[in-house]
């Protein structure tokens, strides 16, 4: 009894102690990815804040890596991601978009979408706007990052505290205000405290703030892929393509003229067994897989599945010339822009060539990796009775085949500074329900529409049911040959009256499918409820 009754004395004393021995901050922000570091220069900037508050940004890992990131001429990381034009007027606007290189950027003018079963294609054009801006741009997100960790190097107001892992979160005894405890031993207490600390957030865990949402039975594989250059008769590397398989989604995102960026989507074993392959196999795998019919491409995962789980993995110039034999069995002709037989022709390309992406030549060294998929959504943004708020992926997450899920948190970001530096002006607690409300009412609606486009969008391409494809393919050509509607929806996806993403485009043009179901005679609503239903 005596032992028990001084250990329970010692921990309340560590208890008064750390709490004693806190820190006063009026806002901390734990996460220092993409997001966190833009809620910290969005806060930066603002002359408001920086005379009124008390800023502090916990990250676990060493930042000085981002920062000192210098990578060779002609590399690329394999985590890059499209800002549509709303997310770079804002970065522009917080003075850290002149911080990001934009040299290793590359502009989003023209995509080109298609279904792997049916072959019926949309195309969207910058061209189509009366703008000279293009729909988006790409770019790594560690330039993004390394750009407003450079931002936040002249705003001394905010202090970076990097490796810093977040031990526990509690509550003060007679108090509201958030105590952060570090494995450094250093306890911060916090006006507000922001999760932007990934799906896995300590800060939702200590709100307690639950969420729903489901593992999608799909990974994606990431990589860099090396390419030619387009030919001197074609317009520059600035056509983003998607290609919808029924396995899931390839994408072949530009980041200079002879590099690109790679997302393909697809069952959990097929992405194990093409990770497993040599690079050169991958490269083929993925020429084909914006080339081949649907049932070669089944075929292709089947010999790729089988020498995988035999642990005797096909070489390269065995599947080189099963693609080669089948797209001579498929009539594929051998000048055309849809076979895979590299050539050092030069001269007038193919009368197809803009249709497709760029032979890939080779992969960049350590580029390949892969993720899980999943859809997830929190029930509110905030902490019962204020204090904490979560903004990107401790919000929410979504499927990546529209690149939405960083678009999403920036606005989060830029709704959040907002609605601080309001309260601030009309003199109220930046940590109060009523400051943070708005933020949450703008912000839950907004990110789940485009999420939930995003995982019918996903259920709609990811079946082969005839009626379904039948749908869906006369749906999008009827879209496809009205440049008004194209126009209008691009500008919708946007928000107002900016340029869209071209991916945010496409999800538009799916949301609205339903639309065209007097021209093709069902209704698409119907279908996508089935799908849905099927699906879980």
């Amino acid at each position: 009894m005596l032992k028990s009754g001084l250990g329970i004395a010692r921990r309340a004393l560590g208890r008064s102690l750390s709490t004693s021995a806190h820190e006063d901050w009026d806002i901390v922000i734990v996460g220092g990815g993409p997001a966190g570091l833009a809620l910290a220069s969005a806060l930066g900037s603002s002359q408001l804040v920086r005379e009124s508050l008390r800023v502090a940004l916990v990250e676990a890992s060493d930042l000085s890596k981002i920062r000192e990131w210098t990578p060779a001429e002609g590399a690329f990381s394999n985590r890059a991601s499209s800002l549509t034009h709303k997310s770079q007027t804002f970065l522009r606007d917080i003075r850290a978009w002149e911080h990001v290189d934009e040299t290793r950027t590359c502009p989003i003018e023209d995509m080109q979408v298609w279904d792997g079963v049916s072959d019926s294609r949309i195309e969207f054009s910058s061209s189509l706007l009366a703008t000279e801006l293009p729909m988006a741009r790409m770019t790594e997100n560690l330039n993004l990052q390394r750009g407003l960790l450079r931002h936040l190097a002249n705003v001394p107001q905010v202090q970076i505290l990097d490796s810093s892992r977040v031990q526990s979160i509690d509550h003060p005894e007679g108090s509201n205000w958030p105590l952060v405890h570090l494995d450094s031993g250093r306890v911060l207490r916090s006006r507000l405290l922001v999760g932007a600390d990934g799906f896995n957030s300590p800060v939702r865990a200590f709100a307690n703030i639950s969420s729903f949402g489901w593992a999608y039975d799909t990974h994606a594989i990431v990589a860099t892929m090396s390419h030619q250059p387009r030919g001197a008769f074609m317009g520059p590397n600035t056509t983003a393509y998607q290609r919808f398989l029924p396995t899931g989604p390839i994408a072949f995102l530009p980041l200079s003229p002879v590099a690109s960026s790679l997302v393909w989507s697809s069952k959990p074993p097929l992405v194990a067994a093409l990770k497993a392959s040599e690079p050169d196999v991958l490269a083929t795998m993925i020429n084909a897989a914006f080339r081949l019919p649907d049932v070669s491409m089944r075929y292709l995962h089947d010999l790729i599945l089988d020498a995988h789980a035999s642990g005797s993995p096909l070489a390269a110039p065995q599947v080189q010339a099963e693609v080669a034999w089948r797209e001579k069995s498929h009539g594929i002709d051998a000048m055309s822009a849809y076979t895979s037989i590299r050539s050092t022709v030069q001269g007038i390309p193919p009368a197809d060539a803009e249709l497709l992406p760029p032979l890939v030549t080779s992969l960049q060294p350590g580029t390949v990796a892969s993720f899980p998929l999943r859809f997830n959504h929190i029930d509110s943004y905030l902490g019962e009775g204020g204090r904490t708020v979560l903004v990107g992926d401790a919000a929410h997450t979504v499927h990546p085949l529209a690149g939405q899920g960083l678009n999403l948190g920036l606005a989060d970001v830029e709704c959040l500074s907002r609605c601080i530096e309001q309260a601030l002006t009309n003199g109220g607690d930046v940590g109060s329900r009523t400051a943070l409300l708005p933020y949450a009412q703008e912000r839950y609606l907004a990110n789940h529409k485009v999420m939930s486009v995003m995982d019918k969008l996903h259920k709609l391409y990811s079946t082969s049911f005839e009626p379904v494809v039948w749908a869906r393919s006369v749906g999008l050509e009827v879209l496809n040959e009205l440049d008004s509607v194209k126009t209008a929806l691009m500008m919708e996806a946007s928000g107002k009256d900016t340029p869209a993403s071209p991916w945010d485009s496409a999800a538009t043009v799916v949301e609205n499918l339903a639309g065209v179901k007097n021209v093709v005679g069902t209704s698409l609503s119907s279908i996508l409820r089935a799908v849905s239903s099927r699906s879980k």
